[in-house]
């Protein structure tokens, strides 16, 4: 039923898996279930063209099939964007003399850890609602890190790097009043603090604060709104693919157990590349022999998850004749 009551699908494994290739066969089979679809690849090492035979998706929406458009999002582009954006924000509001200051503080910003994470937060939660606004289904080819995906489920990480910023862009007593509003241990006089800042926590601010104040509030209101919708079960699912084979079982193992510890809705595991029954020769049947340790183990450490089977094919797969064909293996295996 996944594909039929989620509308916001994330496809995460370890490299070398099959992930775009999960993902891209699931797209195709949502259309063919009646959905239209869009398939985002957060990969910096983009393969979605090469699943499809297309020579580029890049960071334009692209039809690749009916009711099947694609995009690729590239980090390095989105920190670039990420930061033209801030500090084009930060020079509406400081002294020109500031400019070079803003600037170098930039560059410095461009290196530092998370700076791609935080850019490609705020791109992922604006595509997850635009997407929504036109497709029946998103499905994002990603392997959701635990650092991403425990920014978006902290309300506490939010609301203390809203709090950060805006202390730096005046201490007084009118944003001591917003800030109120915003942290986790606050906010008695609302019903919702970190759902739902404060409406008119502006009221009464000059134009300058009140300008820098409303944009970090509608930032904070996005990333609310991503993580209320990552968390619904009812309306979002992550699938983890793997083959059977140690190191993805054992890779996979630890990011079930964070993914469950931020109480992310998990809905099951894709065992993909099984070797079929038919193949033979000596080589595949001291193969299948591990590989039937590797799956008995993969029943054991992950009962509580639905798993779906899928096995080896004798080619790769390429292409939408190929894709529809392995829609149709995902389709038998229970999706």
């Amino acid at each position: 039923m996944l594909l039929t009551d989620k509308r916001v699908l994330l496809i995460g494994g370890k490299g070398g898996v099959g992930k775009t290739t999960v993902s891209s066969a699931l797209a195709v089979l949502a259309t063919q279930r009646n959905k239209k679809v869009l398939l985002v690849s957060t990969d910096p090492a983009h393969s979605l063209a090469d699943a499809f035979a297309r020579n580029k998706i890049g960071d334009n929406i692209t039809r690749l099939a009916p009711n099947l458009d694609a995009l690729e999002l590239d980090p390095d582009l989105e920190v670039e964007q990420h930061l033209a954006r801030v500090t084009a924000q930060l020079k509406r509001y400081t002294r020109p003399e500031m400019f070079a200051e803003i600037e170098r503080q930039m560059r410095l910003t461009r290196q530092s850890p998370g700076a791609q994470e935080a850019a490609m937060l705020e791109r992922i939660a604006n595509t997850i609602e635009l997407g929504l606004a036109e497709y029946d289904t998103v499905i994002f080819d990603t392997a959701p890190t635990g650092h991403t995906l425990r920014l978006l489920s902290l309300p506490e990480a939010m609301a203390a790097w809203t709090q950060g910023l805006l202390n730096a862009n005046k201490r007084s007593e009118k944003l001591g009043e917003v800030l109120g509003h915003l942290t986790p241990k606050a906010g008695r006089d609302i019903d919702n603090p970190l759902i739902d800042p404060a409406e008119h926590a502006t009221a009464g601010m000059d134009d300058r604060n009140k300008a820098i104040t409303e944009t970090l509030l509608a930032r904070q209101r996005l990333l609310q709104r991503t993580r209320a919708l990552l968390l619904d079960k009812t309306q979002t699912a992550l699938l983890f693919v793997l083959t059977p084979e140690k190191l993805p079982i054992l890779e996979t193992g630890r990011a079930v157990k964070s993914l469950q510890l931020e109480k992310l809705p998990l809905a099951g595991l894709v065992v993909n590349r099984i070797l079929p029954d038919d193949a033979d020769g000596h080589f595949l049947a001291q193969r299948r022999q591990q590989e039937k340790q590797h799956l008995q183990q993969i029943d054991r450490d992950f009962a509580a998850l639905p798993r779906y089977k899928v096995p080896l094919q004798a080619t790769d797969i390429q292409g939408l004749a190929a894709l529809e064909s392995m829609a149709t293996l995902l389709a038998n295996a229970g999706l």
